[in-house]
């Protein structure tokens, strides 16, 4: 026997678009973006790597200018200037 009191459902349908996906697109979907961002993130570091290794040349002492220093007489006589 049917119930007396049945009412018809209020519930708004559902919104089942996604999914109407199919699965192997999704998968597809979310194996490029993984595999994308690991290469992303391989090139990055190797980018990285080498703007270091060329900041490290910049700074390398072989690169730097060669500064003169004045000969031990020069520094003799400026001292007996600065003592009278």
């Amino acid at each position: 026997m049917p119930p007396t009191n049945q009412q018809p459902s209020t519930n708004p349908p559902s919104n089942l678009d996604f999914f109407s996906i199919p699965q192997s697109f999704l998968l597809q979907i979310g194996t490029a973006s993984i595999l994308l961002l690991l290469i992303t993130g391989k090139t990055t570091v190797r980018a990285l790597e080498s703007i270091g290794e060329a900041s490290e040349e910049l700074f390398r002492g072989d690169r730097l200018p060669n500064l003169d220093f004045p000969d031990e007489h020069e520094i003799n006589q400026d001292e007996k200037i600065y003592t009278k």
